[in-house]
């Protein structure tokens, strides 16, 4: 009876070490889903911010193309900031190009070595800058800034 006796006593001490695997297993893998979860919310922000980026560097792309092969090139204008409304094949919050030259002025060219002695060729320099926001209610934001050397023959001299 001796045996019996201990084998109804150990019966009840396997069903509680069974409970606490239950239990400590079911709370690893909830913190395995959650961290999945987490990881899939974060990829997501990821791509929704690389997509905003790529919008904003392809409207730089398209105002250059407009500027270059237009007949109302917003580069040569007096007066800026200057906003391009011509950007179509994304969807961005503006545009704008900006002159920066000093008191309007044309300064030397950015990184040239022409050989021009007389200071025949100017640059006209420009800044085109995106603002693209993204995210739930736009509330992030992605500023890409282009600049931009176009050369001028210096006539004023």
């Amino acid at each position: 009876m001796g045996l019996n006796n201990r084998m109804r006593s150990q019966q009840g001490v396997v069903l509680i070490v069974a409970l606490v695997f239950l239990v400590s297993l079911t709370a690893v893998a909830s913190a395995l889903m959650l961290n999945s979860t987490t990881d899939i919310k974060i990829a997501g922000a990821s791509e929704v911010k690389l997509i905003a980026t790529q919008e904003a560097v392809s409207a730089i792309d398209e105002s250059v193309a407009d500027q270059v092969t237009s007949g109302d090139n917003l580069f040569t204008r007096q007066k800026f900031p200057q906003e391009v409304t011509t950007v179509s094949s994304v969807t961005v919050d503006s545009v704008n190009i900006t002159n920066r030259n000093f008191n309007n002025s044309l300064p030397d060219c950015p990184h040239s070595k022409l050989a021009s002695s007389t200071n025949v060729i100017k640059c006209n320099v420009l800044t085109l800058a995106v603002q693209n926001k993204y995210g739930k209610k736009n509330a992030s934001s992605v500023d890409v800034n282009a600049g931009i050397a176009q050369q001028i023959l210096n006539v004023g001299n």
